[in-house]
């Protein structure tokens, strides 16, 4: 679109031709609005959806030998795509139409991944609620109860204890080391770096029932010791171990260099730095990490059948005699062909999906809010610093102390006049 400089209209009442050496410039760019609803978006939604519909119906029952509703639906979004990418392209330009398609995508991926979550919460717990009402499911083992006892009869009590009792011992030996192997990847460059971080990116795809062998030869057949929850306990972490460096990697390296570089500018050593302004930063990110890496570990099934062994009686003593999980109850209770099986199978898994909510709202109250996000404890913590340091130096400002004098001031002890020397004492 070219527009001409605007020019004064004749006696007749008409523009007339623009001279030759007319100034011609461009119109200003209209800015695309980014987000919202408008009308228009919405017809055009509508108008594929509607399209899309119906030209697969045509498509699978009239024009081509189509089934089935797996490729009806495919085919009905893929035409619903098309009708909108040309009914948007009749209004917008092509970075817009691409835009507008590709949010359709997104959400549509966002909407089957929330819908299948959905899913697998409700059903679990729908084929739960069987058993989640009785207190003994969650008191009682299963050692007194068989197949054929009703729900009133035992529970899931030495799965629940097993399984707290293997990722408590998991977390104490990933955590520090995680966080530190993480710390050194970042913290050091080197040769050594980056094998370290080879090795721990091969090791995240490592199988489960691997980890649960390396540790029943070594710590079982190797040096002795018995089925556990502390052998259980250490196959975990060698599963958790490389999700929890890899994580807090990358949540490290996100963390600003000019923070660091302003820390070693004040003089504060690196481990200082890394300590009281790398770590805090990245608090929020490193809580996710280890989220993670409880969320790989919690579910394993192989490593603790390997290690723990298998029982239906309630074992506290981590070092000695078997223990269960809950993933492992679960797979002991849904193989039964008895109905009340099945609902403890479920009633499990429902109430290791609640664990796994416990655990990661604990992880996110001591993670705190991200960088720049305080919450009300910790301002309240930095309005006391504050006025804490607004006292401590008023104080180093009253008179008497040299710190913050100025020379040019007469100081009231060294200036006062003092008395001549008579060879007197009083």
């Amino acid at each position: 679109m070219i527009v001409v400089e605007e020019t004064p209209l004749s006696g007749a009442g008409h523009a007339p031709p623009p001279p030759a050496d007319a100034v011609v410039r461009p119109a200003p760019p209209r800015p695309r609005r980014i987000g919202g609803v408008t009308r228009t978006g919405v017809l055009s939604l509508c108008g594929a959806a509607a399209s899309g519909i119906c030209v697969t119906v045509l498509l699978f029952g009239r024009l081509a030998p189509f089934s089935g509703a797996l490729g009806f639906t495919v085919t009905a979004y893929l035409v619903f795509l098309a009708v909108y990418a040309v009914l948007t392209g009749l209004d917008e330009d092509g970075q817009a139409v691409r835009d507008k398609v590709m949010t359709v995508v997104l959400w549509t991926a966002a909407t089957l991944l929330f819908s299948g979550l959905v899913m697998v919460v409700g059903f679990t717990a729908w084929r739960g609620r069987e058993a989640l009402p009785h207190g003994n499911f969650f008191t009682q083992d299963m050692q007194a109860a068989g197949p054929l006892d009703p729900l009133t009869h035992g529970g899931i009590a030495h799965a629940m204890l097993g399984t707290l009792t293997m990722i408590t011992i998991a977390l104490v030996i990933t955590v520090p080391l995680g966080l530190a192997c993480a710390v050194y990847l970042n913290q050091i460059p080197g040769r050594f770096s980056r094998f370290v971080r080879t090795i721990v990116e091969a090791m995240t795809a490592l199988p489960s029932i691997v980890a649960g062998l390396m540790v029943y030869a070594t710590w079982i057949l190797g040096l002795g010791m018995q089925k556990s929850g502390l052998a259980a306990g250490f196959a975990i972490s060698v599963m958790m171990l490389p999700i929890v460096i890899r994580a807090s990697d990358v949540v490290l390296r996100l963390v600003p260099g000019n923070l660091t570089e302003a820390a070693e500018a004040l003089g504060a050593p690196r481990w200082r730095t890394v300590w009281h302004v790398v770590l805090p930063t990245a608090r929020s990110g490193l809580a996710t990490a280890v989220i993670l890496g409880t969320a790989r570990g919690i579910g394993e099934t192989s490593p603790v059948l390997l290690t723990a062994g298998f029982t239906a009686a309630l074992n506290a003593d981590a070092t000695s005699g078997p223990m269960v999980s809950l993933p492992l109850a679960v797979f002991n209770f849904v193989k039964s062909p008895e109905p009340t099986m099945i609902a403890r199978g479920f009633g499990a898994a429902a109430v290791l999906m609640a664990l796994v909510l416990v655990l990661f709202v604990i992880a996110r109250v001591i993670g705190g809010r991200g960088p720049g996000h305080q919450t009300k404890r910790q301002a309240r913590r930095g309005a006391r610093a504050s006025r804490a340091d607004v006292r401590r130096f008023e104080e180093l400002r009253a008179p008497g102390l040299s710190l913050f004098e100025n020379p040019g001031e007469p100081h009231p002890a060294k200036d006062a006049p003092t008395a001549p020397a008579t060879g007197e004492t009083d």
